[in-house]
């Protein structure tokens, strides 16, 4: 597979963020369950464990290794099926994402943003985005995620790409 760069930097009101899109030949309600529900999103991304309702939720990525630990994700925002905002990690590890879902004719298009404070993490941000994106397309298609190489087809492969958006240069 040839991983293909899709994200946009955008300012957004006073904030500078990355913007990667998808679709999919699927209700909405459907890829808003293949995102939020763990047992459809350990797929393509990780699991997740403890009450959304309490707002935050332990999550462990499944594609970055054995060793890495959970983290907390603070749901800020949740809008079934439309909207997702997240919040993880603390000061220069901090991320802010989001997730909008719209559908037209049976088609679904997924944004995911991040906040980014240092467009020098582009480098490592949109291909890993990408990657994790690309997971969740091969999920839903069927496809086998796991055949998705992150070293040998996104990073640093599209690292270039990311670095020369408009305005993530300085």
């Amino acid at each position: 597979m040839t991983a293909k760069a899709t994200g946009r930097y955008e300012t957004r009101g006073a904030v500078d963020l990355v913007a990667l899109t998808r679709t999919f030949q699927a209700p909405i309600s459907d890829v808003w369950e293949a995102v939020t529900e763990s047992d459809r999103l350990v797929r393509w991304f990780g699991t997740w464990s403890g009450d959304p309702a309490s707002g935050s939720v332990q999550v462990r990525m499944n594609a970055e290794g054995e060793d890495v630990p959970e983290v907390t994700f603070e749901i800020r925002a949740c809008e079934p099926p439309h909207r997702l905002t997240i919040h993880t990690g603390d000061g220069e590890a901090a991320w802010d994402l989001g997730l909008e879902l719209t559908e037209s004719g049976g088609v679904t298009t997924l944004e995911l943003t991040q906040v980014i404070d240092d467009p020098a993490g582009l480098a490592s941000i949109g291909p890993g985005w990408e990657y994790y994106l690309d997971r969740l397309v091969a999920a839903q298609t069927g496809a086998d995620p796991g055949l998705i190489d992150f070293e040998r087809d996104y990073y640093p492969a599209l690292s270039g790409y990311y670095t020369s958006l408009p305005r993530a240069g300085g």
